[in-house]
């Protein structure tokens, strides 16, 4: 049986819902190409957004071919350059234009990839097609060099209104019977990705689509809370119980060790054990520091058997009373400080680079630079010329 998700997978703009202003940044770039400043554009959002089909769709409108690589499958320069490089030498079938799509760049990690990122920027300034990259967080710092060659048009979560919508269409073409209280409820589940609605909605299809069904769905594919994976790594002191706790848990692993420091004094009441729990904890950090610093990936099965079965175990017997666990507090206040100054780090690089100032030193002055985008217009349009700031960026400033 074929994927509803590629029977209804969009053809036009129009069949894709709830990005208009998206798609017509994406299509203007696209058409007025060779007028463009900057040859690529970074389409950035969630999963299950549009971002891939969108460029597919636009493509199918515009008669373009589209060449599309998986930045998850090369590693190096070597393998970028013979794949996309090739591709922007090279014409498109039959005389038509193309696209390059280098679809989830996030899967590009550092020095791993040995100049891969690197290789992508100057593929950019080479090339004589529009280039289109996504990615769900293009903030990070080693995106940097792609961030100041591309334009940033970014994809929101669908509203449950819209995700409601297509499955409705959906069920209207397969002759689906569902109840339209039922379908909004599953759209609501989807959280925004249109992708896993539609698959949800294929699971359920071979019967009736009723409340019941959708919630026992959902507890099918709930993955474990933090909070459960707590109790399976505090509660224990069976180490084959504690070493899968994190295995489905959607959580970073910084934020997972936060959890753990927070709660541990909670549960464990004894020193000794206490003691011992944080030594384990400590050793993980040191691998998850080497882990950023040398992208030593192979350190993650310590961090992970550390923060599991080496907490598990340092208890002598596990601790009968409840504990309510409960977020950190200020060390977690910063952590998420930290993930939501990225885009403000990221205007402070653009302007230390052309000022051959610091990152700290600008960092400093951008509260004066926020006011001057508040008060004086013409000022923030030559602060915007010449920093070649992007529409979001220039958004956040004018916060």
């Amino acid at each position: 049986m074929q994927p509803l998700t590629r029977k209804y997978e969009p053809r036009t703009c129009k069949e894709i819902i709830g990005q208009d202003s998206s798609l017509r940044e994406l299509q203007n770039f696209i058409i007025n190409f060779k007028k463009q400043k900057k040859k690529a554009a970074l389409i950035y959002g969630p999963s299950g957004t549009g971002k891939t089909c969108s460029v597919y769709a636009l493509a199918n409108e515009l008669g373009l071919e589209v060449y599309e690589v998986n930045a998850s499958d090369f590693r190096n320069a070597e393998q970028i350059n013979q794949k996309v490089g090739s591709a922007i030498k090279q014409h498109s079938l039959f005389s038509k234009g193309k696209i390059i799509l280098v679809d989830e760049i996030d899967g590009l990690s550092g020095t791993r990839d040995r100049g891969g990122i690197s290789a992508i920027a100057q593929l950019i300034e080479e090339t004589t097609f529009p280039i289109i990259l996504t990615a769900t967080n293009p903030w990070d710092d080693k995106f940097s060099r792609l961030r100041s060659r591309s334009t940033l048009v970014k994809f929101d979560h669908l509203a449950p209104e819209c995700v409601f919508k297509i499955l409705k269409h959906i069920c209207a073409k397969e002759k689906l019977n569902v109840n339209d209280d039922n379908l909004k409820l599953l759209a609501r589940r989807a959280g925004g990705d249109i992708r896993s609605a539609i698959n949800d909605l294929q699971t359920l299809a071979s019967k009736e689509i009723t409340k019941e069904g959708v919630d026992e769905l959902a507890e099918r594919n709930r993955q474990d809370t933090i909070i459960n994976a707590l109790l399976k790594i505090f509660k224990t002191t069976d180490p084959k119980i504690a070493i899968n706790a994190l295995e489905n848990v959607d959580e970073d692993l910084n934020e997972v060790m936060l959890w753990i420091d927070e709660n541990l004094p909670k549960e464990y009441d004894k020193p000794i054990d206490l003691a011992r729990a944080y030594d384990k904890l400590s050793k993980a950090d040191v691998f998850n520091r080497r882990i950023k610093r040398w992208q030593h990936w192979r350190f993650l099965v310590y961090v992970s058997a550390l923060l599991t079965g080496g907490i598990a175990l340092s208890k002598d017997e596990k601790y009968k009373k409840l504990v309510e666990y409960k977020r950190s507090g200020r060390i977690l206040k910063m952590w998420w400080a930290k993930q939501k100054s990225m885009k403000k780090t990221a205007i402070a690089k653009k302007i230390a680079d052309k000022t051959h100032t610091s990152k700290k030193e600008i960092l400093k002055t951008m509260p004066y630079i926020q006011i001057i985008f508040r008060k004086n217009k013409e000022m923030a349009k030559d602060i915007i010329a010449e920093f070649d700031l992007d529409k979001e960026e220039v958004e956040w400033l004018r916060k």
